[in-house]
């Protein structure tokens, strides 16, 4: 995503890529500059603003707190935390890597998911 591109898009993306926020990154060096998340879209939409009008820069958060490749699934965990951080961009030196949320840090303490049986 790009600062300049519609909130509308943000909001299209998330929704087909099944995820709760994007990363914006700045093109030359692959770097986060922001992110942008559901609940930026939600409150757009309660304050009744058209996503369409709305640029990304005007809702996203700038400068995110970013996580190392090298970070624990626990340090995470404390970051979002204290952050109050549903999702977490994780970097190294070249960029974005990808992103831990929420789920990622439930599944880590809770293991494999069991396996549900089908009907008896």
């Amino acid at each position: 995503m790009e600062l300049t591109d519609h909130a509308a898009a943000a909001a299209y993306l998330m929704k087909h890529a099944g995820t709760s926020a994007l990363v914006v990154l700045n093109p030359q060096t692959s770097q986060p500059v922001g992110i942008i998340t559901e609940a930026d879209i939600a409150h757009a939409v309660a304050d009744r603003k058209n996503l369409n009008d709305v640029r990304i820069l005007d809702l996203m958060t700038p400068d995110p707190t970013i996580i190392n490749t090298t970070a624990s699934i626990r340090d995470a965990a404390i970051i979002m935390t204290r952050g109050h951080f549903r999702d977490l961009p994780v970097a190294s030196e070249s960029g974005l890597v990808g992103m831990v949320d929420i789920t990622d840090v439930c599944r880590a303490l809770i293991g494999p998911a069991p396996v549900e049986e089908k009907g008896t």
